[in-house]
């Protein structure tokens, strides 16, 4: 994404000069448009979460609600091109036609430049989200957790896959390559919604949490892969057998290399700290470190959130941890909104309207994929082993929200033609029912988990 807005201003800088005024003659509204945009997603998100925590809810279920409230499902103020909508469909973009008086040609070009603009912002937020949840973590913890959460990552990949691909071709006649591609869209979890909840409750360190998170990434990693297989067999109907042995590598590569070079990028980054006297000596640094690492990770084809996160693993046992810690949350106090609230504006809910023809097919076809998608991932609780007393319905329920993650599967699929509009509309229910279930069911789990360890720990102790 970036690179695209990069070759689009170059492109703007080396276009006639005619087209060079049209982009400096919208610039100004374009900026009105984020602005505004923003202004709203602040309102909604700090509206929603203050909702939800008064509910005895976790906060950014209320963030994605008010996404919900505030997007295509709604009150259509913060809405984006993808799925056919148009500028005239956006309120936001109204007022400004209203008020620069703008052509139908101009008020699309406006629409798209903010909501491409916003969009950038959201993925920001998601990667300084991870970030802090990689400097929250453990890094001990999590190696010492590093069987069970790879096993759990296997387990939750596998098991959804193979019921759901089965069965869509066995009990709906699906055809293999749609199934197979419906099936990979359950098996990815949205490590941004599981880890947020667990940091609001309190459990990210737990050895539940640690579990739950690790074996997030590894899913992420092996779903990114999942995912470059069945494109390649939808293209050409075989698997580059290359590609995916490059991911897994270069995924393998980049993961452990970070954590085995922690020591290194500390003494580096503690080295430079104490040579800057400006403000900003602690937190520039290591955002530096953090967007670099999150570029190598996009750079290979891995997620820029897995670098972020790597990252984060290696400055949580730097000297400077602690105020890092502070001097982070209030920049994720202003970009992570941004990304919650879009994932929940996204989220069209007029695929649950069974008046609709188109949507009664995929309905059916959901329930099936909304049952594999739970007890695919439930199940995972039960792939730990060794660590007597866990949690095991915290661990599955943890690994349910597939988030934005799934809607990529589902986004990839319809605009190659791969699967049809029922298909398509059952896993984006699929995925909105996931999201939004996972983070109240969290809490439930975690709350039998609260009480009965309470206790035991002066003991242990």
């Amino acid at each position: 994404m970036f690179l695209n807005n990069t070759l689009t201003l170059w492109s703007a800088a080396s276009a006639p000069p005619l087209l060079a005024t049209i982009a400096a003659e919208y610039s100004p509204i374009i900026l009105s448009g984020v602005l505004l945009t923003i202004v709203t997603i602040f309102i909604a998100s700090k509206v929603g979460s203050e909702v939800a925590k008064r509910l005895d809810f976790p906060p950014v279920l209320g963030e994605l609600v008010a996404g919900v409230v505030v997007g295509v499902s709604a009150l259509h103020l913060v809405i984006f091109p993808e799925g056919g909508l148009a500028a005239a469909d956006s309120l936001l973009m109204s007022a400004l036609q209203a008020l620069n008086h703008l052509s139908p040609e101009g008020l699309e070009t406006v629409f798209e430049s903010q909501s491409e603009v916003i969009s950038v912002l959201a993925e920001l937020g998601v990667i300084i989200l991870l970030f802090e949840i990689g400097l929250e973590s453990d890094l001990r913890q999590l190696k010492a957790v590093g069987i069970q959460a790879v096993v759990v990552a296997c387990v939750g990949v596998a098991a959804p896959f193979v019921a759901g691909t089965a069965g869509l071709m066995l009990l709906f006649h699906v055809a293999a390559i749609p199934a197979i591609f419906a099936g990979a869209a359950l098996t990815a979890t949205s490590i941004g919604i599981t880890s947020k909840v667990l940091s609001e409750l309190g459990q990210l360190k737990s050895k539940e949490g640690q579990i739950i998170v690790g074996a997030a990434v590894i899913d992420d990693v092996l779903g990114i892969i999942v995912l470059a297989v069945v494109a390649s067999l939808a293209k050409t109907g075989e698997i580059d057998v290359t590609n995916v042995i490059y991911l897994i590598v270069s995924a393998t590569v980049f993961l452990i290399g970070s954590i085995l070079l922690g020591g290194f990028f500390n003494q580096a980054f503690t080295g430079i700290v104490k040579k800057l006297e400006t403000r900003g000596n602690i937190i520039i640094p290591a955002f530096v470190f953090a967007f670099f690492m999150a570029f190598l990770g996009n750079a290979i084809h891995l997620e820029a959130i897995l670098g972020a996160f790597a990252a984060g693993l290696v400055l949580d046992e730097s000297d400077a941890r602690d105020e890092l810690d502070e001097l982070i949350k209030p920049i994720a106090d202003l970009f992570v909104p941004i990304f919650f609230v879009t994932v929940g504006a996204r989220a069209d809910l007029g695929v649950l309207n069974p008046t609709v023809p188109e949507n009664r097919a995929g309905l059916l076809i959901a329930v099936f994929l909304i049952l594999v998608a739970v007890i695919g991932k439930l199940v995972t609780g039960w792939a730990v082993f060794g660590i007597p007393g866990i949690n095991r319905w915290a661990i599955g329920v943890g690994m349910i929200p597939r988030g934005e993650v799934g809607l990529v599967f589902a986004g990839i699929g319809a605009a190659s033609g791969i699967i049809d509009k029922p298909l398509q509309v059952s896993i984006i229910i699929m995925v909105i029912l996931t999201t939004f279930v996972a983070p109240p069911f969290l809490r439930v789990a975690f709350g039998e988990s609260v009480e009965t360890d309470t206790p035991v720990e002066p003991t242990s102790e």
